[in-house]
Protein backbone atom coordinates (compact mmCIF):
# COMPACT_ATOMS: atom_id res chain seq x y z
CA UNK A 1 0.00 0.00 0.00
CA UNK A 2 1.31 3.43 -0.55
CA UNK A 3 2.76 5.00 1.87
CA UNK A 4 1.32 8.94 1.38
CA UNK A 5 -2.72 9.29 0.98
CA UNK A 6 -3.15 9.08 -3.26
CA UNK A 7 -6.27 10.69 -4.24
CA UNK A 8 -8.80 8.40 -5.93
CA UNK A 9 -11.77 8.54 -7.58
CA UNK A 10 -14.24 5.80 -8.25
CA UNK A 11 -16.33 6.12 -11.85
CA UNK A 12 -19.67 4.07 -11.44
CA UNK A 13 -23.34 4.93 -12.67
CA UNK A 14 -24.86 2.12 -10.56
CA UNK A 15 -25.47 3.97 -7.32
CA UNK A 16 -25.75 0.27 -5.39
CA UNK A 17 -21.91 -0.73 -6.83
CA UNK A 18 -20.24 2.43 -6.52
CA UNK A 19 -21.47 2.40 -2.52
CA UNK A 20 -20.46 -0.34 -2.67
CA UNK A 21 -16.91 -0.14 -3.89
CA UNK A 22 -16.61 2.78 -1.43
CA UNK A 23 -16.97 0.87 1.41
CA UNK A 24 -14.62 -1.74 0.38
CA UNK A 25 -11.79 0.99 0.09
CA UNK A 26 -13.31 3.39 2.86
CA UNK A 27 -10.72 1.67 5.28
CA UNK A 28 -7.78 2.00 2.83
CA UNK A 29 -5.33 4.81 2.88
CA UNK A 30 -7.57 6.85 -0.01
CA UNK A 31 -9.26 9.96 -0.01
CA UNK A 32 -12.17 8.98 -1.55
CA UNK A 33 -14.40 10.95 -4.10
CA UNK A 34 -16.92 9.70 -6.92
CA UNK A 35 -18.66 10.38 -10.02
CA UNK A 36 -21.88 8.97 -11.73
CA UNK A 37 -21.11 9.66 -14.84
CA UNK A 38 -18.07 10.65 -17.46
CA UNK A 39 -19.24 14.50 -17.32
CA UNK A 40 -19.11 14.72 -13.72
CA UNK A 41 -16.34 12.71 -13.30
CA UNK A 42 -14.01 15.50 -15.81
CA UNK A 43 -15.72 18.56 -13.73
CA UNK A 44 -13.94 16.53 -10.68
CA UNK A 45 -11.26 16.26 -12.39
CA UNK A 46 -10.15 19.93 -13.47
CA UNK A 47 -11.41 21.15 -9.94
CA UNK A 48 -9.26 18.28 -8.23
CA UNK A 49 -6.71 16.09 -10.24
CA UNK A 50 -7.01 12.56 -8.60
CA UNK A 51 -3.97 10.33 -8.05
CA UNK A 52 -5.82 7.30 -9.35
CA UNK A 53 -9.26 6.80 -11.31
CA UNK A 54 -11.29 3.24 -10.88
CA UNK A 55 -13.65 3.21 -13.68
CA UNK A 56 -16.54 0.87 -15.27
CA UNK A 57 -16.68 0.78 -18.82
CA UNK A 58 -20.42 1.28 -19.56
CA UNK A 59 -21.16 5.05 -17.86
CA UNK A 60 -24.34 5.72 -19.61
CA UNK A 61 -23.63 7.91 -22.89
CA UNK A 62 -19.93 7.92 -22.58
CA UNK A 63 -17.79 5.58 -21.91
CA UNK A 64 -14.98 4.76 -19.47
CA UNK A 65 -12.79 4.44 -22.75
CA UNK A 66 -13.82 8.02 -23.31
CA UNK A 67 -12.90 9.02 -20.07
CA UNK A 68 -9.58 7.48 -20.42
CA UNK A 69 -8.66 9.14 -23.64
CA UNK A 70 -9.60 12.24 -22.03
CA UNK A 71 -7.10 11.82 -19.10
CA UNK A 72 -4.39 10.68 -21.35
CA UNK A 73 -4.49 13.95 -23.05
CA UNK A 74 -4.60 16.19 -20.11
CA UNK A 75 -3.35 14.43 -17.53
CA UNK A 76 -0.35 11.83 -18.17
CA UNK A 77 0.65 10.76 -14.91
CA UNK A 78 -2.70 9.96 -13.59
CA UNK A 79 -3.07 6.26 -12.55
CA UNK A 80 -5.83 4.19 -14.55
CA UNK A 81 -7.81 1.22 -14.04
CA UNK A 82 -10.90 0.16 -15.92
CA UNK A 83 -13.62 -2.43 -14.99
CA UNK A 84 -15.01 -4.44 -18.30
CA UNK A 85 -18.07 -6.79 -18.25
CA UNK A 86 -17.67 -10.79 -18.20
CA UNK A 87 -16.66 -11.86 -21.77
CA UNK A 88 -15.70 -8.66 -22.95
CA UNK A 89 -11.66 -8.63 -23.63
CA UNK A 90 -11.58 -7.00 -26.22
CA UNK A 91 -12.67 -4.02 -24.38
CA UNK A 92 -9.84 -4.68 -21.81
CA UNK A 93 -7.08 -4.96 -24.79
CA UNK A 94 -8.01 -1.58 -26.35
CA UNK A 95 -8.25 0.32 -22.63
CA UNK A 96 -4.47 -1.32 -22.12
CA UNK A 97 -3.49 0.10 -25.61
CA UNK A 98 -5.62 3.29 -24.88
CA UNK A 99 -2.64 3.91 -22.11
CA UNK A 100 -4.85 2.47 -18.67
CA UNK A 101 -2.67 1.34 -16.33
CA UNK A 102 -4.88 -1.80 -15.37
CA UNK A 103 -8.39 -3.81 -15.90
CA UNK A 104 -10.42 -5.62 -13.98
CA UNK A 105 -12.58 -8.43 -15.32
CA UNK A 106 -16.30 -8.25 -13.52
CA UNK A 107 -17.40 -10.14 -11.09
CA UNK A 108 -14.04 -9.30 -9.37
CA UNK A 109 -13.00 -10.05 -6.00
CA UNK A 110 -12.36 -7.25 -3.08
CA UNK A 111 -8.99 -8.71 -2.91
CA UNK A 112 -7.99 -8.20 -6.45
CA UNK A 113 -9.59 -4.76 -6.58
CA UNK A 114 -6.90 -4.14 -3.57
CA UNK A 115 -4.17 -5.65 -5.31
CA UNK A 116 -4.70 -3.98 -8.47
CA UNK A 117 -5.38 -0.34 -6.83
CA UNK A 118 -1.90 -0.91 -4.86
CA UNK A 119 0.09 -2.10 -7.89
CA UNK A 120 -0.70 1.70 -9.74
CA UNK A 121 -0.49 3.24 -6.58
CA UNK A 122 3.25 2.11 -6.31
CA UNK A 123 3.73 3.06 -9.87
CA UNK A 124 2.03 6.31 -9.33
CA UNK A 125 4.66 7.12 -6.58
CA UNK A 126 7.60 5.99 -8.96
CA UNK A 127 6.36 8.54 -11.75
CA UNK A 128 6.48 11.24 -9.26
CA UNK A 129 10.08 10.30 -7.86
CA UNK A 130 11.25 10.31 -11.15
CA UNK A 131 9.68 13.77 -12.74
CA UNK A 132 10.91 15.14 -8.90
CA UNK A 133 14.53 13.59 -9.94
CA UNK A 134 14.51 14.67 -13.66
CA UNK A 135 13.60 18.13 -12.50
CA UNK A 136 16.74 18.14 -10.12
CA UNK A 137 18.90 16.89 -12.46
CA UNK A 138 17.97 19.08 -14.86
CA UNK A 139 18.15 22.05 -12.55
CA UNK A 140 21.83 20.75 -11.49
CA UNK A 141 22.76 20.38 -15.37
CA UNK A 142 21.96 23.76 -15.58
CA UNK A 143 23.73 25.49 -13.11
CA UNK A 144 26.50 22.96 -14.16
CA UNK A 145 29.84 25.44 -13.29
CA UNK A 146 27.86 27.52 -10.81
CA UNK A 147 29.94 26.14 -7.74
CA UNK A 148 29.34 27.87 -3.99
CA UNK A 149 27.18 27.85 -1.24
CA UNK A 150 28.22 32.00 0.01
CA UNK A 151 24.81 33.88 0.36
CA UNK A 152 25.92 35.91 -2.32
CA UNK A 153 25.83 33.14 -4.91
CA UNK A 154 22.30 31.66 -3.14
CA UNK A 155 20.96 35.12 -4.14
CA UNK A 156 22.40 34.18 -7.57
CA UNK A 157 21.28 31.04 -8.10
CA UNK A 158 17.82 32.24 -6.80
CA UNK A 159 17.50 34.55 -9.55
CA UNK A 160 18.10 32.52 -12.41
CA UNK A 161 15.75 30.15 -11.22
CA UNK A 162 13.47 32.77 -11.12
CA UNK A 163 13.64 33.73 -14.94
CA UNK A 164 15.04 30.51 -16.46
CA UNK A 165 12.00 29.85 -17.44
CA UNK A 166 10.45 32.59 -18.92
CA UNK A 167 11.96 34.93 -22.26
CA UNK A 168 12.82 38.05 -20.04
CA UNK A 169 15.68 39.90 -21.63
CA UNK A 170 18.72 39.41 -18.92
CA UNK A 171 21.59 41.56 -18.09
CA UNK A 172 24.58 40.24 -16.35
CA UNK A 173 27.00 42.19 -14.43
CA UNK A 174 30.45 41.65 -12.31
CA UNK A 175 33.88 41.53 -13.03
CA UNK A 176 35.88 39.46 -15.44
CA UNK A 177 36.09 36.01 -14.57
CA UNK A 178 33.55 35.80 -12.43
CA UNK A 179 31.62 33.36 -14.41
CA UNK A 180 28.63 35.44 -16.48
CA UNK A 181 28.79 32.92 -19.09
CA UNK A 182 28.41 30.63 -17.37
CA UNK A 183 24.80 32.01 -15.84
CA UNK A 184 23.93 32.80 -19.26
CA UNK A 185 24.36 28.91 -20.34
CA UNK A 186 22.58 28.38 -17.08
CA UNK A 187 18.94 30.61 -17.74
CA UNK A 188 19.04 29.10 -21.28
CA UNK A 189 19.51 24.87 -19.74
CA UNK A 190 16.27 26.11 -17.38
CA UNK A 191 14.49 27.57 -20.13
CA UNK A 192 12.11 25.88 -22.41
CA UNK A 193 14.35 26.67 -25.10
CA UNK A 194 17.11 24.09 -23.97
CA UNK A 195 17.20 22.10 -27.07
CA UNK A 196 17.57 24.84 -29.76
CA UNK A 197 21.01 27.12 -30.45
CA UNK A 198 22.87 28.95 -27.75
CA UNK A 199 25.16 31.46 -29.34
CA UNK A 200 27.72 33.62 -27.60
CA UNK A 201 29.35 36.84 -28.65
CA UNK A 202 32.09 38.50 -27.63
CA UNK A 203 30.24 42.13 -28.82
CA UNK A 204 34.39 43.62 -28.34
CA UNK A 205 36.14 40.66 -30.51
CA UNK A 206 33.84 42.34 -33.21
CA UNK A 207 35.65 44.51 -35.90
CA UNK A 208 33.27 47.48 -36.12
CA UNK A 209 33.54 46.87 -39.98
CA UNK A 210 32.36 44.06 -39.99
CA UNK A 211 29.65 43.70 -36.22
CA UNK A 212 26.43 44.56 -38.32
CA UNK A 213 27.13 41.95 -40.85
CA UNK A 214 28.18 39.90 -37.89
CA UNK A 215 25.08 40.10 -35.77
CA UNK A 216 22.20 40.89 -38.52
CA UNK A 217 23.43 39.04 -41.36
CA UNK A 218 24.42 40.28 -45.48
CA UNK A 219 22.93 39.75 -48.44
CA UNK A 220 25.22 38.57 -51.63
CA UNK A 221 26.94 41.27 -52.53
CA UNK A 222 26.42 43.86 -49.80
CA UNK A 223 29.86 44.99 -49.33
CA UNK A 224 33.64 43.74 -51.05
CA UNK A 225 34.06 40.83 -50.48
CA UNK A 226 29.87 38.93 -49.83
CA UNK A 227 30.39 36.12 -52.31
CA UNK A 228 26.94 34.86 -50.88
CA UNK A 229 24.50 35.29 -48.37
CA UNK A 230 25.49 35.12 -44.90
CA UNK A 231 23.26 34.56 -41.66
CA UNK A 232 23.84 36.57 -38.77
CA UNK A 233 23.87 35.40 -35.27
CA UNK A 234 20.98 36.68 -34.19
CA UNK A 235 19.33 34.86 -37.20
CA UNK A 236 21.13 31.28 -36.53
CA UNK A 237 19.84 31.49 -32.78
CA UNK A 238 16.41 31.42 -33.49
CA UNK A 239 14.57 30.19 -31.25
CA UNK A 240 16.92 29.65 -28.85
CA UNK A 241 19.00 32.23 -26.90
CA UNK A 242 21.87 34.71 -27.96
CA UNK A 243 24.51 36.23 -25.66
CA UNK A 244 25.46 39.14 -25.64
CA UNK A 245 29.12 39.41 -23.83
CA UNK A 246 30.81 42.40 -23.75
CA UNK A 247 27.59 44.76 -24.53
CA UNK A 248 29.59 47.98 -23.59
CA UNK A 249 31.83 47.39 -26.54
CA UNK A 250 29.00 47.54 -29.04
CA UNK A 251 29.43 50.51 -31.71
CA UNK A 252 26.80 53.08 -31.47
CA UNK A 253 25.18 52.48 -34.76
CA UNK A 254 24.44 48.93 -34.09
CA UNK A 255 23.30 49.55 -30.42
CA UNK A 256 20.45 51.04 -32.23
CA UNK A 257 20.03 47.60 -34.45
CA UNK A 258 19.70 45.92 -31.62
CA UNK A 259 17.56 48.56 -30.25
CA UNK A 260 15.34 47.80 -32.54
CA UNK A 261 15.14 43.95 -32.92
CA UNK A 262 14.17 44.02 -28.72
CA UNK A 263 11.45 46.37 -29.34
CA UNK A 264 9.88 44.63 -32.59
CA UNK A 265 11.18 41.34 -32.98
CA UNK A 266 12.77 42.08 -36.23
CA UNK A 267 15.89 42.25 -38.07
CA UNK A 268 16.97 43.34 -41.54
CA UNK A 269 20.18 41.88 -42.98
CA UNK A 270 22.54 44.00 -44.76
CA UNK A 271 22.28 44.74 -47.83
CA UNK A 272 18.57 44.17 -47.83
CA UNK A 273 15.10 45.85 -47.20
CA UNK A 274 13.38 43.07 -46.19
CA UNK A 275 12.46 42.69 -42.49
CA UNK A 276 12.92 38.85 -40.60
CA UNK A 277 10.69 38.19 -37.69
CA UNK A 278 12.69 36.37 -35.19
CA UNK A 279 12.01 34.63 -31.49
CA UNK A 280 14.98 34.78 -29.64
CA UNK A 281 15.95 35.78 -25.98
CA UNK A 282 18.43 37.86 -25.36
CA UNK A 283 20.72 37.66 -22.50
CA UNK A 284 23.74 40.55 -22.23
CA UNK A 285 26.93 40.99 -19.94
CA UNK A 286 29.32 43.52 -19.53
CA UNK A 287 32.14 44.17 -16.80
CA UNK A 288 31.39 47.77 -17.30
CA UNK A 289 29.09 50.41 -15.15
CA UNK A 290 26.67 50.32 -18.28
CA UNK A 291 25.30 53.66 -16.03
CA UNK A 292 28.34 55.55 -16.03
CA UNK A 293 28.99 54.17 -19.88
CA UNK A 294 25.18 56.21 -20.50
CA UNK A 295 26.30 59.20 -19.04
CA UNK A 296 29.18 59.59 -21.08
CA UNK A 297 27.34 59.13 -24.10
CA UNK A 298 29.08 55.98 -24.90
CA UNK A 299 26.33 53.80 -24.55
CA UNK A 300 22.33 54.34 -25.90
CA UNK A 301 19.92 54.91 -22.39
CA UNK A 302 16.89 53.30 -24.12
CA UNK A 303 19.07 50.34 -25.08
CA UNK A 304 20.09 49.98 -21.08
CA UNK A 305 16.50 49.96 -20.12
CA UNK A 306 16.08 47.66 -22.92
CA UNK A 307 18.10 45.12 -21.52
CA UNK A 308 18.51 46.12 -17.85
CA UNK A 309 14.59 43.98 -17.42
CA UNK A 310 16.07 41.85 -15.18
CA UNK A 311 19.67 42.51 -13.53
CA UNK A 312 21.65 39.34 -12.32
CA UNK A 313 25.53 40.57 -10.50
CA UNK A 314 28.29 38.27 -10.55
CA UNK A 315 29.81 38.07 -7.15
CA UNK A 316 33.51 38.39 -7.07
CA UNK A 317 35.81 35.47 -5.76
CA UNK A 318 36.79 38.19 -2.83
CA UNK A 319 33.45 38.77 -1.51
CA UNK A 320 32.69 34.75 -1.10
CA UNK A 321 35.84 33.19 0.04
CA UNK A 322 33.81 30.25 1.87
CA UNK A 323 33.33 28.91 -1.50
CA UNK A 324 37.46 28.83 -2.80
CA UNK A 325 37.64 25.73 -1.29
CA UNK A 326 34.92 24.37 -2.68
CA UNK A 327 36.19 25.66 -5.97
CA UNK A 328 39.21 23.79 -5.59
CA UNK A 329 38.04 20.71 -4.96
CA UNK A 330 35.81 21.32 -7.95
CA UNK A 331 38.41 22.17 -10.63
CA UNK A 332 41.26 19.74 -9.47
CA UNK A 333 38.60 17.08 -10.18
CA UNK A 334 37.96 18.38 -13.02
CA UNK A 335 41.17 18.86 -14.66
CA UNK A 336 42.61 15.89 -13.82
CA UNK A 337 39.55 13.76 -14.99
CA UNK A 338 39.96 16.11 -17.99
CA UNK A 339 43.91 15.20 -18.57
CA UNK A 340 43.95 12.07 -17.21
CA UNK A 341 46.60 13.02 -14.50
CA UNK A 342 46.40 12.35 -10.76
CA UNK A 343 48.51 14.96 -8.88
CA UNK A 344 48.99 15.48 -5.32
CA UNK A 345 46.57 17.43 -3.24
CA UNK A 346 47.61 20.45 -1.99
CA UNK A 347 49.89 21.28 1.09
CA UNK A 348 47.99 23.05 4.02
CA UNK A 349 50.47 25.81 3.65
CA UNK A 350 49.61 26.19 0.06
CA UNK A 351 45.89 25.94 0.63
CA UNK A 352 46.51 28.56 3.13
CA UNK A 353 48.13 30.56 0.15
CA UNK A 354 45.12 30.00 -1.95
CA UNK A 355 42.46 31.10 0.51
CA UNK A 356 44.18 34.15 1.57
CA UNK A 357 45.11 35.80 -1.77
CA UNK A 358 42.62 38.35 -3.19
CA UNK A 359 41.80 36.63 -7.12
CA UNK A 360 41.87 39.88 -8.86
CA UNK A 361 41.28 37.42 -12.11
CA UNK A 362 38.19 35.80 -9.81
CA UNK A 363 37.34 32.03 -10.54
CA UNK A 364 38.66 32.50 -14.27
CA UNK A 365 42.25 32.91 -12.16
CA UNK A 366 41.69 29.97 -10.23
CA UNK A 367 40.90 27.48 -12.33
CA UNK A 368 43.72 28.39 -14.80
CA UNK A 369 46.24 28.52 -12.48
CA UNK A 370 44.67 24.68 -10.56
CA UNK A 371 44.84 23.82 -14.25
CA UNK A 372 48.67 24.59 -14.69
CA UNK A 373 49.16 23.07 -11.28
CA UNK A 374 47.26 19.96 -12.30
CA UNK A 375 49.53 19.99 -15.47
CA UNK A 376 52.96 20.74 -14.07
CA UNK A 377 52.85 19.19 -9.99
CA UNK A 378 54.67 22.37 -9.10
CA UNK A 379 53.71 23.95 -5.58
CA UNK A 380 55.93 26.21 -5.41
CA UNK A 381 55.55 27.83 -8.90
CA UNK A 382 51.47 28.55 -7.95
CA UNK A 383 53.21 29.71 -4.42
CA UNK A 384 55.04 31.80 -5.74
CA UNK A 385 53.15 33.49 -8.14
CA UNK A 386 50.67 33.83 -5.62
CA UNK A 387 52.95 35.35 -2.84
CA UNK A 388 54.84 38.05 -5.57
CA UNK A 389 51.60 39.34 -6.93
CA UNK A 390 49.92 41.14 -3.60
CA UNK A 391 51.32 44.76 -4.82
CA UNK A 392 48.99 44.76 -7.87
CA UNK A 393 45.90 42.37 -6.33
CA UNK A 394 45.45 44.59 -3.63
CA UNK A 395 45.56 47.81 -5.19
CA UNK A 396 44.17 47.00 -8.35
CA UNK A 397 40.49 48.92 -7.41
CA UNK A 398 42.86 51.97 -5.87
CA UNK A 399 45.31 53.29 -8.67
CA UNK A 400 46.52 55.99 -6.26
CA UNK A 401 47.98 53.27 -3.58
CA UNK A 402 50.32 52.65 -6.21
CA UNK A 403 53.73 54.67 -5.45
CA UNK A 404 56.65 54.99 -7.94
CA UNK A 405 59.95 53.69 -6.86
CA UNK A 406 62.56 56.07 -5.85
CA UNK A 407 65.15 55.62 -8.63
CA UNK A 408 62.24 56.02 -11.51
CA UNK A 409 60.37 53.69 -13.63
CA UNK A 410 61.21 52.47 -17.19
CA UNK A 411 57.75 53.16 -18.44
CA UNK A 412 57.54 51.23 -22.03
CA UNK A 413 58.86 47.79 -20.05
CA UNK A 414 56.50 48.04 -17.17
CA UNK A 415 53.66 48.61 -19.69
CA UNK A 416 55.08 45.74 -21.70
CA UNK A 417 55.73 43.53 -18.79
CA UNK A 418 51.79 44.10 -17.83
CA UNK A 419 50.71 43.90 -21.26
CA UNK A 420 51.95 40.27 -21.24
CA UNK A 421 51.32 39.22 -17.74
CA UNK A 422 47.72 39.83 -18.54
CA UNK A 423 47.80 37.50 -21.99
CA UNK A 424 49.55 35.14 -19.40
CA UNK A 425 47.06 35.16 -17.11
CA UNK A 426 44.05 34.43 -19.44
CA UNK A 427 45.92 31.68 -21.53
CA UNK A 428 46.90 34.52 -24.64
CA UNK A 429 42.93 35.83 -24.69
CA UNK A 430 43.24 39.24 -25.63
CA UNK A 431 39.72 40.10 -24.81
CA UNK A 432 39.81 38.91 -21.52
CA UNK A 433 43.18 40.40 -20.95
CA UNK A 434 41.64 43.57 -22.04
CA UNK A 435 38.65 43.18 -19.61
CA UNK A 436 41.04 42.66 -16.46
CA UNK A 437 43.39 45.88 -17.50
CA UNK A 438 39.86 47.43 -17.88
CA UNK A 439 41.29 48.77 -21.19
CA UNK A 440 39.31 49.06 -24.78
CA UNK A 441 39.65 46.34 -26.65
CA UNK A 442 40.94 48.44 -30.02
CA UNK A 443 43.35 50.16 -26.97
CA UNK A 444 44.44 47.14 -26.14
CA UNK A 445 45.19 45.52 -29.41
CA UNK A 446 47.85 49.14 -30.47
CA UNK A 447 49.39 48.67 -27.61
CA UNK A 448 50.53 44.60 -27.41
CA UNK A 449 51.31 45.57 -31.39
CA UNK A 450 53.36 48.64 -29.94
CA UNK A 451 55.53 46.20 -27.69
CA UNK A 452 55.33 43.49 -30.29
CA UNK A 453 53.96 41.22 -27.90
CA UNK A 454 52.39 37.55 -29.09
Amino acid sequence: MANEKLKLLVVEDDPAQRELILKVLQDQDYLLSSADCVEAAIVQIKQSEPDIIFSDWKLGELSGMDLLNYVRRNHSDCGFIIATAYGTITHAVDAMQAGADDYLTKPYQRQALLMSLDKVAKACQLKKRNRNLEAALSEQQALVGLVGKAPCMQQVYQRLKRVGATDATVLIGGESGTGKELAARALHQLSSRQHQPFIAINCGAIPETLAEAELFGAEKGAFTGATTTKVGKLEAAEQGTVFLDEIAELPLLQQSKLLRFLQEGVICRLGSHQDIKLDVRVIAATHRDLKQEVAQGRFREDLFYRLNVVPITMPPLRERQEDIGRLIEHFMRLHQKHYQVECEPLSPATLKALLDYSWPGNVRELANRLERYTLLGDEQELVGELTESPTFSSQADDPSAFCLPDNGLDWEAFEKNCLAQALDKFGGNRTQAAKFLNMGYKAFLYRIDKHQIG
